[in-house]
């Protein structure tokens, strides 16, 4: 058991920047009795250029910053520090928050399917890590495995560059890769990626399956609330959202990730 101990207790949600919004975005909307505190390392965007022992200072204040406003779960919307931190946070502070992370729920939802050969694109540091191609390969031995970073394209959203030239020109110079070919599934592990999906099943075709993390994940989120009764089942919440660095631009941008208008506090952490 957690220290979390009252259904109304927030949940935490952080991302080195707003693509973490998206996972945001998805618990807003299917479990809309709970309250969000959101951070964005903005100030350290992109995690995915970062080491691993980088990504896991950031993660640990961050994480510190969260508990101390009494979230009883901590979700990593980032893969990058999913992939480098989770561990480390899990030992770090044991038993103070339900952690979620959104590598494993990807990978679980992968591994229920009968694929042969399935496709990964995700930032620099989460290739490097080899978690998902460890973690595929663990539960399923026979399963065939490639993995591509794709670095300008989590930039290039932030940027809004998608549905257009820009995004169909790198799109398709990253997937025309020839490890990608006969593979069954894409695996978008990124929590940006998920604003490009309609663009990459455009390139890729029927017949391919795109996945991304975002609502894996928030099913994992009801499920380790429910298990030990911490789902809130009255609306009275007040979202917060903050960013370790501030800009007029974030805040415009957050509309791309968030469906509606954020207020984003600037909040020095560091």
């Amino acid at each position: 058991m957690t220290k979390a101990s009252h259904k109304k207790q927030p949940i935490g949600v952080f991302d080195s920047g707003i693509g973490g919004l998206t996972v945001a975005n998805a618990i807003n909307t299917h479990l809309p009795n709970e309250e969000i505190i959101y951070f964005g390392d903005t100030a350290h965007l992109p995690y995915g250029d970062k080491s691993a022992d980088a990504i896991r200072y950031y993660c640990l204040k961050i994480v510190k910053f969260l508990l101390e406003r009494n979230c009883k779960m901590i979700v990593i919307a980032c893969n990058s520090a999913s992939s480098a931190a989770y561990d480390v946070l899990v030992d770090f502070f044991p038993g103070a928050a339900i952690f979620v992370n959104v590598v494993d729920p990807l990978v679980e939802s992968v591994v229920t399917k009968e694929y042969k050969k399935v496709g990964i694109i995700a930032t620099k540091a989460t290739i490097r890590s080899d978690v998902y191609q460890r973690k595929l390969r663990e539960q399923q031995p026979h399963l065939q495995v490639v993995a591509l970073p794709t670095p300008l394209l989590a930039p290039m959203i932030e940027e809004g560059y998608f549905h257009n030239k820009v995004s169909q020109v790198l799109i398709e110079t990253y997937l025309s890769n020839k490890k990608f070919a006969g593979i069954e599934a894409l695996l978008l592990a990124c929590t940006h990626y998920p604003l490009i999906r309609t663009d990459i099943e455009n390139y890729l075709g029927k017949g391919i399956e795109v996945l991304d993390s975002t609502l894996v994940t928030v099913k994992a989120i009801e499920t380790k609330l429910g298990k030990q009764d911490l789902l809130n089942n009255k609306k009275d919440n007040e979202h917060q959202f903050f960013v370790s660095d501030y800009t007029q631009s974030f805040e415009e941008t957050t509309r791309l990730f968030y469906n509606e208008h954020l207020q984003l506090d600037h909040y020095a952490i560091w």
